[in-house]
């Protein structure tokens, strides 16, 4: 073999791309899921945002009114006679506690100097002001798996039935660790949107081109682990809240320096273009994150629209005539979002910003608060018609009609589907259509329940195959080894419970 021949045979070597079609096609799908992640990711994240909203807005538009409606009718009980066991429903008993607890939070804000906390963070150096700003991400995390425990365990122990046997500390000490915690938590925010905004007023800019750039740090900790199905879903849903949260943080930035400047409009205009950066920053980290985290372990694109059926279902199913819980404390469960420590903070900020004075001021406050409240319906009623369009889509109609057995939750058996069907003799879009739109009715426990009142964790969002004809010898192994669903994993479950 000669060096002509050998430099001949590399210049006219030819190959066919042929011969190992699966692959190559392999890798034109790859790319074109990649190129299909920004949409399906941002539809995920738009509706996941919009769901965030519906539920801090009705802090405060509709609480309030809940709030007064619960108290009418203790005060007014009397008048009627005690025809129910219950003095108030346990749904009007939890809007009472969070009515406190915004009250009372609201006035501990008070005794919380924004001013001091704005300087005494300006005058420390930048590396000190990254590394408090990376450890508030990290408490407001720590914070807020923990607080929804709180508030939870508030609900339940005021609302559980009398007749059991007593295994808690009290309705007080739950109470006081409930305000406690809101409290801190709402500290905890106001030095996060502090220390934004002293990022913001700086001359130079380099404390918030550091801390946008610890955005891109994620991407590392993040893209090189292996992910399930299960683990993307739960971080799309801590992604959709900490999106949700930094807009708000971004609200109050805004509303601080624009009081400082005496409400100049041309100050807004200088504000615009650091808040584009903030905003940009986090949706390109999210992009390049999400194509990554799907390129390396083969998960679809698709898998965002299982996602965000998921979600759709928490909000229809909420809606039935037997909710197990309240829609606001669904999503806290499910994506981290606490709404009451941000609504803490946005009334002591707002209330401090903004000075009312006069008769027409109090008229445009009233008409901004019914404007609000237009807001919050006109929102709750197209995301409740998307949310049942996708359960649709998704197939998971059934889910919301037929009550798993007592013995094994998570599978509905077919005797009891067969006596949910015959008592309803309703098909099963005109069940969901009817009862989307009803109030809850207390049930006793001897009647077949027509909804669903277990928790949702208990339901599966697309059938397994492989679990309808297994023989009772591998049951017990089938169990161990079974994933757990969608509608299983909240924000917090891999903090507790590690997913496999």
């Amino acid at each position: 073999l000669s060096l002509l021949r050998f430099l001949s045979a590399e210049l006219t070597r030819g190959y066919f791309l042929e011969h190992n079609e699966a692959k190559y096609t392999e890798r034109r799908e790859r790319v074109y899921t990649c190129m299909r992640i920004p949409r399906e990711l941002e539809k995920l994240m738009f509706f996941g945002i919009f769901l965030c909203l519906d539920a801090f807005l009705y802090v405060f538009t509709l609480l309030p009114v809940r709030v007064f409606l619960a108290l009418f009718r203790l005060f007014t009980l009397p008048c009627y006679g005690l025809r129910d066991r219950r003095l108030l429903q346990p749904a009007q008993v939890c809007d009472i506690l969070k009515g406190v607890i915004l009250v009372i939070c609201y006035f501990m804000m008070h005794y919380v100097d924004y001013s001091m906390m704005y300087h005494l963070i300006r005058g420390q150096s930048v590396i000190k002001l990254y590394i408090i700003y990376n450890m508030l991400e990290v408490a407001d995390r720590l914070f807020s798996s923990f607080g929804q425990d709180i508030l939870d365990a508030l609900y339940w122990t005021a609302t559980e039935p009398k007749e059991r046997k007593r295994a808690h500390i009290g309705v007080i000490p739950h109470f006081l660790m409930a305000v406690l915690y809101v409290f801190l938590h709402a500290i905890l925010i106001m030095v996060q949107a502090t220390t934004l905004n002293v990022a913001f007023n700086s001359h130079n800019k380099s404390l918030l081109t550091i801390m946008m750039s610890n955005n891109f740090v994620e991407i590392k900790g993040s893209v090189f682990k292996k992910f399930e199905k299960n683990n993307l879903f739960q971080m799309s849903n801590s992604d959709i809240k900490e999106r949700f949260t930094n807009y708000v943080l971004l609200l109050i930035v805004c509303l601080r320096n624009m009081e400082q400047f005496s409400w100049n409009p041309d100050h807004l205009w200088v504000l615009f273009p650091d808040v584009c950066m903030v905003i940009a920053s986090e949706i390109a980290v999210d992009i390049v994150k999400h194509a990554f985290i799907t390129k390396f372990n083969d998960i679809t694109a698709d898998v965002y629209s299982e996602y965000r059926a998921s979600l759709a279902f928490d909000l229809v199913s909420s809606r039935q005539k037997n909710a197990y819980t309240d829609y606001s404390d669904s999503v806290a469960r499910r994506m981290g979002f606490i709404p009451l420590p941000l609504a803490v903070l946005l009334i002591r900020v707002v209330t401090s910003s903004i000075k009312v004075q006069g008769i027409l001021s109090y008229a445009c406050v009233v008409l901004f608060y019914f404007g609000l409240i237009s807001l919050k319906i006109l929102n709750s009623i197209v995301l409740l018609g998307k949310s049942c369009q996708y359960v649709k889509e998704a197939k998971m109609e059934e889910k919301l009609f037929n009550p798993p057995p007592a013995g094994t939750p998570g599978k509905a058996s077919n005797k009891s589907q067969s006596k949910c069907k015959s008592s309803q003799g309703l098909s099963t879009e005109e069940n969901l259509s009817a009862s989307v739109i009803s109030q809850p009715v207390h049930q006793k426990e001897n009647v077949i329940p027509l909804l669903v009142t277990s928790n949702s964790d208990q339901f599966l969002t697309t059938p397994d195959g492989d679990e309808k004809d297994i023989t009772q010898e591998h049951s017990e192994l089938k169990h161990r080894s079974s994933k757990k669903d969608l509608l299983e994993i909240d924000r917090f479950t891999i903090c507790g419970n590690r997913i496999d």
